[in-house]
């Protein structure tokens, strides 16, 4: 059956209302309204302001990185040495997200109508953290052009019930991959590989892809890949799949150099382990902006843009979604109706775009975002349609998520 009740934030700090999901209907209003209620200067990036943001947090990444490198070897005690380790990968990993948002940003075209800024900036960005710049933008154009279809998105599309059934029932017993599924140490052992790998290899293999995209041979579904007969890109992309591939190998090669000056286990130390915590955070909030039991999935003959945008979710993380992360997890709704809008004036075009949406703005700010991850992986395995034949799709799951 369909989830008994639907979230609508209000605002932040305050308690979420539930509404039966027998008075959901999806939205009416227009994507016109939405940019005629924003401020006009809301659309304006300013060049020098975007480039003092990559300037700091570049700043960051070095100051943390010099006092890593040069007091923590100080430390005598060896338990005091791998705490502070751990306690720098952890910041480190913060900042490195950072860093990717903004590399994000620049993909959109947000943080300034230069187009040779954005691209030099995200691609410098992203090949740092090894993502293909070019490459990932398109793919993530695509997800912004089919958010929450079922036959079209490629980001975080849930199985049907009949589909999900069918999976269990390949592993074995269906009551008894529901009893193993159900024990919480499944879940966090499954969780923690899971935010290690996932990315590196929805980049390199693309094995969580819809069937349009898993049919093709694992080479060909990969974000390095510019051959032709690739599901994800088109012909004209070769040339900017190619300078993609070309960042991840100088990348590669400043790693490789790093490695024979410094050491394996202090490049492990300075770069590796936060590069681990940075694919752990971006999984982690991508998951979360688009995974709840308030949100309508589409077939696709029901989809819309308009729907597809309404159908994301605001959280809060505090100091550090705010300052760290850039507010991609506070304004998430904003940016799949206005992606072109940049980070420092997305707080006051949410404001504005809440008076256009009404009840069809999503947020939990009530929820501590690390426990509605954990209840979201446990809760949210498939949807059901609310209507026959309507198209309109929800977790099966009555839980507050």
């Amino acid at each position: 059956m369909a989830p008994t009740s639907v979230m609508v934030g209000m605002q932040e700090k305050e308690a979420t209302i539930l509404l039966e999901t027998s008075e959901f209907t999806p939205p009416e209003y227009t994507m016109k309204q939405i940019h005629d209620a924003i401020p006009v200067h809301c659309f304006k990036p300013n060049t020098l302001l975007s480039f003092s943001y990559i300037l700091r947090d570049f700043l960051y990444v070095l100051v943390l990185g010099s006092i890593a490198a040069t007091q923590i070897p100080k430390l005598e005690s060896p338990t005091f040495r791998n705490l502070a380790w751990a306690a720098y990968a952890f910041c480190q990993g913060l900042v490195f997200t950072g860093l990717w948002e903004l590399a994000h940003e620049c993909g959109h075209g947000a943080l300034s109508k230069k187009r040779w800024f954005n691209h030099s900036m995200g691609m410098l960005m992203h090949s740092f953290l090894f993502v293909p710049y070019h490459s990932w933008r398109f793919t993530h154009s695509h997800h912004h052009k089919s958010t929450n279809n079922l036959e079209q998105d490629i980001a975080f599309v849930p199985d049907l019930k009949k589909d999900y059934e069918a999976k269990r029932d390949a592993r074995g017993s269906l009551e008894w991959g529901d009893l193993i599924e159900d024990m919480p140490i499944v879940t966090l052992v499954w969780l923690f590989f899971h935010q290690l790998i996932a990315f590196p290899l929805y980049l390199t293999i693309n094995n969580f892809a819809l069937s349009w995209i898993r049919d093709a041979p694992w080479w060909k579904r990969s974000h390095f890949y510019f051959g032709p007969g690739g599901p994800l890109f088109k012909d004209a992309n070769r040339n900017d799949i190619i300078i993609s591939d070309l960042g991840i190998a100088t990348a590669a090669f400043v790693l490789w150099v790093a490695v024979h000056c410094f050491g394996a286990k202090n490049v492990m130390l300075l770069y590796g382990f936060p590069y681990l915590w940075t694919n752990h955070w971006i999984l982690t909030i991508t998951y979360l902006q688009h995974t709840s039991s308030a949100l309508p999935y589409y077939s696709s003959p029901s989809w819309t843009f308009l729907r597809g945008a309404a159908s994301t979710i605001d959280r809060d993380f505090g100091f550090i979604g705010r300052h760290l992360f850039h507010g991609a997890i506070e304004t998430h709704v904003l940016h799949h109706h206005a992606s072109r809008i940049p980070f420092y004036h997305a707080t006051e075009a949410t404001a504005a775009m809440r008076q256009v949406m009404g009840t069809h703005y999503q947020s939990n700010f009530k929820t501590n975002y690390l426990l509605a991850f954990w209840r979201n992986l446990r809760n949210c395995r498939y949807v059901v349609e609310r209507k026959e034949g309507s198209g309109i799709w929800f977790f099966d799951s009555p839980k507050e998520l």
